[in-house]
């Protein structure tokens, strides 16, 4: 069975062409990744199996943009691994938010859309782009099956007293206002995989997964189900992030909304799209180009990078103390696996909590699963694969077929 999975970011959008056997079990055929969407000039990196890389800058202005490029590359005579958009059995979308309504992926039906767009304003940045994907996909390739996997499900778990907001609680009745929480596919599947890695019981664990990338969050996660988890109503809060705020006092909201008279849609484009590493440094909300003008000399950006790491400090100490220990600190995202400085950082000082990094094996940790601590505590940096778990849940809704 040949899927097709669409994992889109604000400010990327990844894909794998999967011929899966069984859940769990696939070949991957074709992986790439389209990178700095909204920026002026975006990459589109293609890897097809048994072929040479394929890369191509061009202006890349939103998703639809995008995912038309990775269709393209997957047909292309030359570097192309389908002869047609016909083989592909069924699509795969990650969606950022299912708010209340899905516990579970679900098949894509009419009332499954409806439900998806109706979280339009709870994940600006994601659920827009996620539905186009399916859109194009139903145009492109119509009657091919699709299945949406949603970023909120894994939290589904936590405790009331962590996701109801210290408001009113009529606003969680009448609206179903609460955390939610994100990333929940690749929190579920670094937890188990670093698991296996440094040879800890996944069933009798206090763990804590950083997905560090344009987006962040950190999840706590006991006995393999969230507990408690930094993103909430929207994918806005918790940590300092590319272009988002992260939590911040409210007041600052209305304060500078009344003084630069902005209406609630500007000041809700603002705390999503003009604020966090892009909003401090005013260089850039990409970490690579924050590294090498830190570097440089650049005061704004140094202390972009400061707060960055300081804030997921913040929260393996916090839920370190909300679950009574830890056991193991994961890291994964792009940042997370990819940044050895960001890593040691956000450890550091953490020395009493049992945490420990190794230099050595952190800097060789570029992408690679690794345990990178020398320490009671285990810290392990281990490679995300969002992709592989909705294609397996594609795969399991529809059967195999």
């Amino acid at each position: 069975m040949i899927i097709l999975v669409l994992n889109c970011g604000s400010s990327s959008a990844k894909y794998q062409v999967l011929d899966m056997k069984g859940e769990g079990e696939a070949k991957v055929l074709a992986k790439g990744i389209v990178e700095r969407i909204g920026m002026k000039e975006g990459l589109l990196t293609h890897k097809p199996s048994g072929k040479d890389k394929y890369e191509v800058s061009a202006p890349i202005p939103d998703h639809t943009v995008a995912i038309n490029m990775i269709l393209e590359a997957l047909v292309d005579p030359s570097h192309g691994v389908l002869e047609s958009l016909s083989q592909i059995n069924a699509v795969g979308h990650r969606v950022a938010h299912g708010g209340e309504y899905f516990a579970d992926s679900a098949v894509v039906t009419p009332d499954v859309k409806k439900k998806i767009e109706s979280c339009f304003e709870l994940a600006p940045l994601h659920n827009p782009a996620n539905m186009k994907g399916v859109e194009a996909v139903e145009k492109i390739m119509p009657g091919t099956p699709q299945v949406t996997a949603f970023d909120t499900s894994f939290h589904q778990t936590m405790p009331r007293e962590n996701f109801i907001y210290p408001i009113p609680y009529e606003y969680y009745e009448k609206y179903r206002v609460r955390r939610y929480g994100f990333h929940g596919t690749s929190h579920k599947y670094v937890a188990a995989k670093a698991c296996k890695i440094a040879g800890v019981d996944l069933n009798n664990s206090k763990i804590i997964t950083c997905h560090i990338g344009n987006g962040a969050s950190i999840t706590a996660i006991i006995n393999g189900k969230s507990f408690d988890t930094s993103m909430g109503f929207t994918p806005v809060a918790g940590l300092m992030m590319g272009t988002r705020c992260g939590s911040i006092d409210p007041s600052v909201i209305t304060f500078v909304a009344e003084r630069e008279n902005l209406s609630a849609e500007q000041m809700n484009d603002f705390i999503n799209k003009k604020c966090g590493l892009q909003g401090v440094s005013g260089v850039s909300s990409d970490m690579r180009d924050l590294n090498a003008a830190a570097k440089s000399g650049n005061d704004k950006a140094q202390l972009a990078l400061k707060m960055f790491n300081l804030r997921i400090k913040h929260f393996i100490g916090a839920f370190a103390a909300e679950m009574g220990g830890v056991d193991m600190v994961v890291f994964t995202g792009g940042i997370g696996e990819h940044d050895e400085e960001s890593r040691a950082e956000s450890c550091s000082g953490l020395e009493f909590m049992g945490i420990s990094i190794d230099k050595k094996a952190n800097d060789e940790a570029f992408g690679k699963d690794m345990i990178i601590s020398d320490s009671k505590v285990k810290v392990v940096v281990a490679t995300t694969d969002e992709e592989l778990v909705i294609a397996s849940d594609t795969y399991r809704l529809l059967g195999g077929k």
